[in-house]
């Protein structure tokens, strides 16, 4: 595995942690609040944590969540020697297929291949025997996916919304501006810090449109692990004909995943993939609030979305007290949300089934 040898990097800092209890009203004035996107030179302590590759100087703290299609742990920790709080990823190699060793690696090579604050940071990677760990900075409010289990079960206001995929945006387009499809932007691989900066996660299913140094135009290649993310999947990726995708397919899957922050639900979540696809097909566009009528909750969604089996490092929490992801608290929001003509269209824009009007 030696593509999967440790690595340091020095991007991002590790967000310090109040241990007091959010109120509702501070929870969600720190979400909206516009975060620093300035990289700042690393504390001695963070410095501490990126060259560590002894895993007795990680205390795990508690598993906050499950990732890679449950085969890896993750887990909220403390690097013993400074008491920084760390998130720490454990997979065991032994229990992953070819395929599976192969998107691990994406995702460890091109998270260090990366320079963005909108992108996620690893920054160790080391193997223990079989099991490989990976250190990465606390996300103090998990994932946008957990965010809406936790405070907002009925969808997220505008302004809120609108604060996170700006920043999931950003990070997007550096990837597209690298010749990159994400291919697979949903809440759950949408990560926020305890300062509000919103990090994109989930690289593992990235793929690139350059090939021997020259950019095409298109891509054929289906996902590999792809069931999961079906619901945010645009039309042309699922149709998989002669004419393929391109970043387009991405700007859909923001569309799906504003209507997921707006509504609370995941468009598309309890359909069969072809009843899906012609769906997906015939159109029109959604708005989130046609998402309530389109797609009602149904007690075994309520049951399904809350189960945290998924590809985010936010997922499955346990109540803990100390953290701001695992506040038990809920947000209280109207029953009925208004959201403007402008937020609107930017998602039918988003939803449009011809790539090219996206």
């Amino acid at each position: 595995m030696s593509l999967l040898d440790c690595f340091c990097t020095s991007r991002t800092q590790v967000e310090s942690l109040r241990s007091e209890k959010q109120s509702e009203t501070s929870t969600h004035q720190n979400l909206v609040d516009e975060p620093s996107l300035s990289l700042l030179p690393l504390s001695t302590r963070a410095s501490e944590v990126i060259c560590s590759t002894n895993v007795s100087h990680y205390e795990l703290q508690v598993e906050i969540g499950r990732g890679f299609d449950n085969l890896t742990s993750v887990h909220l920790a403390r690097h013993t020697p400074t008491g920084t709080l760390v998130t720490v990823k454990i997979t065991n190699l032994e229990n992953c297929t070819e395929e599976r060793l192969k998107a691990l690696q994406k995702a460890v090579i091109l998270s260090h291949f990366f320079r963005h604050p909108n992108i996620t940071t690893y920054w160790t990677v080391f193997t223990v025997g079989s099991w490989l760990w990976v250190i990465s900075p606390f996300m103090a409010y998990g994932s946008a996916s957990q965010l809406l289990r936790t405070y907002f079960p009925d969808g997220m206001s505008e302004t809120l919304i609108r604060n996170i995929l700006f920043g999931a945006v950003r990070g997007l387009n550096y990837l597209h501006q690298n010749g990159c499809i994400h291919r697979s932007i949903k809440a759950s691989h949408i990560l926020i810090s305890g300062d509000g900066l919103v990090t994109l996660s989930g690289l593992s299913h990235l793929h690139s449109l350059v090939k021997h140094g020259q950019r095409h135009r298109a891509v054929y290649d289906f996902p590999q692990f792809s069931t999961s993310v079906q619901p945010w999947l645009s039309p042309e990726l699922l149709r998989q004909d002669l004419h393929g995708y391109n970043v387009k397919s991405d700007i859909y899957s923001v569309g799906i995943t504003a209507c997921e922050l707006a509504s609370g639900q995941v468009p598309f979540q309890d359909m069969h993939r072809t009843q899906m696809l012609l769906q997906k097909l015939k159109g029109p566009p959604y708005s989130p609030l046609d998402i309530i009528s389109i797609f009602p909750q149904s007690e075994s969604r309520m049951k399904n979305s809350r189960s945290g089996v998924d590809s985010g490092i936010g997922e499955s929490v346990h109540v803990s007290s100390g953290t701001r992801t695992v506040n038990s608290d809920r947000l209280q929001t109207p029953s009925s949300k208004t959201f403007s003509p402008a937020f609107l269209s930017l998602v039918q824009l988003c939803l449009q089934q011809d790539p090219e009007k996206r």
